[in-house]
């Protein structure tokens, strides 16, 4: 095992969470669930898969994955989603690494699913993120929504082998209603940073996003879930921008 804290928070998560969780068994004795008010089977699922369940207030994700690393037993934190399970490659990279540096943080390939169908093409076919860090040197800003991390001038990245297995949606329609959900809270987000908006960019920028990942990223390779990922794309792009106009009204 390793000396790494796995943190995930999540509400309503009970669909996925148990392939995720069962994806780190044998990696470390340390899994946090910090759910935020589920009333499916998330608890029940965490406790089942022997993760230590904690709950806690929702405010916003930056503040939120904050105040879950801050229970965690290691300082190396191994930050993800509950739809987020690792392949047997990258968990065999995690259990070999050594984790002396801790300036460092480590990024892995994402294998985006819709459905059951892995997005190959569009937005997703490049996905890559960073999920371990050590909380010493790296923490998450406080943002509600596309929340970053921030990182020490000296800080190194390094991608690991492997693949996390993100399975975003269910369906398309999920997938909608969970993006028109995030342009709301983006729209809030720009409103309080100062940001305006424009009709030639509610029109323009939707437009240039479908075109960018069905055509130029060859979207339509991945059959109708590419058609789906990248219609859904372009209209959370377009909510966003519209919902900060009528926020400026």
């Amino acid at each position: 095992m390793q000396k790494i804290s796995v943190v995930i928070i999540c509400k309503n998560e009970a669909a996925v969470l148990g392939a995720t969780l069962k994806s780190f068994s044998g990696l470390t004795d340390d899994i946090i669930v910090y759910d935020n008010g589920s009333t499916d089977d998330t608890k029940k699922m965490a406790e089942q898969y022997g993760a230590i369940l904690m709950e806690g207030m929702w405010e916003g994700f930056g503040k939120t994955k904050n105040n879950a690393i801050a229970s965690a037993k290691y300082d190396w934190i191994l930050c993800n989603d509950a739809d987020e399970a690792f392949d047997e490659v990258a968990k065999e990279e995690l259990l070999n690494l050594d984790l002396a540096d801790e300036t460092i943080v480590y990024e892995f390939r994402f294998k985006n699913f819709l459905g059951n169908k892995w997005i190959r093409f569009g937005e997703w076919g490049s996905d890559k993120h960073i999920r371990l860090f050590n909380r010493n040197k790296v923490r998450w800003n406080e943002a509600a929504v596309h929340e970053s991390l921030i990182f020490p001038n000296n800080y190194k990245k390094k991608l690991l082998k492997g693949f996390i297995l993100h399975k975003t949606s269910a369906t398309s329609f999920e997938f909608e209603t969970k993006m028109r959900k995030y342009a709301k809270l983006s729209a809030e987000k720009y409103l309080r940073q100062g940001e305006k908006t424009s009709w030639l960019k509610i029109v323009l920028s939707p437009t240039f996003s479908f075109i960018k990942n069905y055509f130029f990223k060859v979207g339509f390779l991945d059959g109708k879930e590419g058609y789906q990922c990248a219609r859904i794309n372009a209209l959370y792009t377009f909510l966003k921008y519209w919902e900060l106009k009528n926020l400026h009204r």
